[in-house]
């Protein structure tokens, strides 16, 4: 049995082919040299490529031990067979690929005096193996092999922290998703509870109203949970036929509609005004419909927690010049925290607390989802409220696809 530590890989399998190339060499010469002589060298070949197996978990050591044997083979073998030096020359680049570049060099360095010391010392020029440009090119691929396989290892870390970034940047994404169902849903329910309950107080008789309020309570409360499991369904890594149904479809802007309804139940009066002239035939795309929706409801959550006074809300959703321009503006007056700038707790905390446009979560959150597209956001005062415009275009790869349609 192949204990764990050794690996039989495909690199190790076609490193043996010298070996099978030098058996045949010592079947033929097994009659014009001693017996003993031959079976030593061809075992030392074989020991050189058997530790291959080794060299993930041992790299260094094996690539000392692949050394050792190449420096005894060659003295000794009457073959002249490569593959103790091609063994070592694996060893040396996963040496290099591992991230022992010292150790590789060193072990090269090693090799070549060790070559130049038997060929120019310890033998005469008629005994000379290896001429001059041979060791030449013996240098040159050494050199080679290693920056070969620290290339290979830079590369693998660049993957490694690529794919770690997006894996970075897909958990901040859907906790900015998380975020948004939650606030925009549970803020909505806590202001038409505590309106309800306002209400309920005064007029102890009259239940209408709160069998209302409750209604909308129940409704908003379930497409919460609908649009969280959703969510929650893009950590899973299982199978949507597996699972055995598929999560919901990510809300677009085409429901802003269902938006407006909530915030009605709040006792605002929402108008929405959505231009579809000039849109493309396969729509804006999921990523920019998503944003879209996400930040008019990033927007009205804002004006249910903070705009004080605000009565009316306009919500307007037009595409042109290649992007989706959406926009949010309430009638809420500054002073008492409204909906982003001085008085404007725009985002989060509370709605007493002054804050300049921009500032809050709530923008930075919805101003992060523009530049991920490419876009921009605008959150300053008008006359009458504060207004939030957000731009977000198409991607270049995106209108290509949609002139095809056309």
């Amino acid at each position: 049995m192949i204990p764990p530590m050794y690996r039989m890989d495909r690199v190790t399998l076609i490193a043996g082919l010298p070996l099978l190339a030098d058996s045949v060499l010592f079947a033929v010469r097994r009659a014009e040299a001693s017996p003993a002589h031959l079976w030593l060298t061809w075992l030392l070949g074989a020991a050189a490529w058997a530790l291959l197996g080794l060299r993930h978990r041992l790299p260094v050591p094996v690539g000392v031990l692949t050394m050792i044997a190449a420096v005894v083979y060659y003295p000794l073998s009457s073959l002249d067979g490569i593959t103790p030096v091609v063994a070592f020359v694996v060893a040396v680049y996963t040496m290099s690929r591992a991230g022992h570049l010292v150790a590789a060099v060193t072990l090269a360095v090693t090799s070549m005096l060790a070559m130049t010391y038997g060929e120019f010392v310890a033998s005469t020029s008629e005994q000379r193996h290896v001429d001059n440009m041979s060791m030449v090119l013996f240098e040159g691929w050494f050199l080679a092999v290693i920056a070969f396989g620290h290339a290979m290892r830079v590369r693998h870390a660049y993957q490694e922290e690529s794919e770690r970034r997006a894996a970075v940047a897909e958990r901040l994404r859907i906790a900015r998703e998380i975020h948004d169902v939650l606030g925009h849903s549970i803020s909505l329910i806590n202001v038409q509870a505590g309106a309800a309950l306002h209400r309920s107080a005064k007029r102890p008789g009259e239940t209408a109203e709160l069998t209302r309020a409750l209604e909308s309570v129940r409704d908003t409360s379930k497409d919460a949970l609908r649009e969280l499991r959703g969510t929650l369904g893009m950590l899973r890594q299982v199978d949507e036929e597996a699972a055995g149904a598929p999560t919901s479809p990510a809300p677009g802007w085409e429901r802003i509609g269902d938006l407006a309804d909530r915030a009605r139940a709040t006792g605002l009066t929402v108008t929405v005004r959505t231009d579809r002239e000039g849109l493309p035939p396969g729509g804006v795309g999921a990523g920019v419909s998503l944003a879209a929706y996400r930040i008019v409801q990033e927007a009205l959550t804002n004006i249910a927690r903070h705009a004080a006074g605000a009565t009316t809300v306009l919500i307007e959703a037009r595409y042109e010049d290649g992007a989706l321009r959406v926009s949010v503006e309430d009638d809420g007056k500054a002073g008492n925290g409204g909906n982003g700038g001085p008085g404007h707790g725009h985002g989060s905390g509370s709605g007493s607390r002054s804050r300049e446009p921009g500032t809050g979560s709530g923008i930075g959150g919805m101003r992060e989802r523009c530049r991920a597209l490419g876009g921009e956001l605008t959150a300053a005062h008008t006359d009458s409220g504060f207004r939030v415009t957000a731009r977000l275009p198409l991607t270049a790869d995106r209108r290509t696809a949609l002139k095809g349609q056309s």
